[in-house]
């Protein structure tokens, strides 16, 4: 499941929750967050080529995604929260109730790590490391190793699946009255 596909299904699935909870837009918007963090970890990838950063190390980690999240999160709702409710909101009569952004935001990109640091914990010892989650309060590493990376049925089934389900309760568009359902009316 750690093929690119894999990933975004595992976010996919992990995100299924936001389109009971918000109604339109803001379900999306959870949704697209979600899956910008999903491949988060992998940018070790990328820093590799410049820093002595190996594969499944330290962005491979609780500790990195909540830092990422929490961060982002921050940056959102003390630096655009002005611009967002100007550009999206108040032309609708809607404010955002200080912190609300922060939460959302930060904690979709938690989310999306997240589901990437599980996926990754099922198949990692295949090709690669396994990866140590819990650093640097445990330096165990934790796999299950149910999936085997490069497999079509599992990345592609994944992500077919979660598609589906996105699709199906979409299509349902819950209307439930529960306390912690936020909808798009003022």
């Amino acid at each position: 499941m750690v093929d690119v596909m894999g990933h975004f299904g595992m976010a996919l699935l992990w995100a299924l929750p936001a389109l009971v909870v918000w109604n339109g837009r803001a379900s999306l918007a959870f949704i697209a967050l979600v899956l910008s963090t999903a491949m988060l970890p992998d940018v070790d990838l990328v820093l590799s080529q410049f820093l002595p950063i190996a594969h499944h190390g330290i962005t491979h980690t609780v500790l990195f995604v909540v830092t990422v999240g929490v961060v982002a999160g921050a940056v959102v709702e003390y630096g655009l929260k002005s611009w967002l409710e100007r550009a999206w909101l108040r032309s609708e009569g809607h404010t955002i109730s200080a912190g609300a952004l922060f939460v959302f935001v930060a904690g979709a990109l938690v989310l999306g790590g997240f589901s990437h640091l599980f996926a990754d914990m099922l198949s990692a010892p295949d090709i690669a490391k396994p990866v140590e989650p819990f650093w640097p309060l445990f330096s165990k590493p934790w796999s299950v190793d149910v999936a085997w990376y490069n497999s079509p049925w599992w990345n592609r089934g994944l992500l077919a699946i979660a598609a589906t389900l996105h699709l199906v309760v979409g299509y349902l568009d819950f209307d439930v009255d529960h306390p912690y359902r936020i909808s798009g009316e003022s």
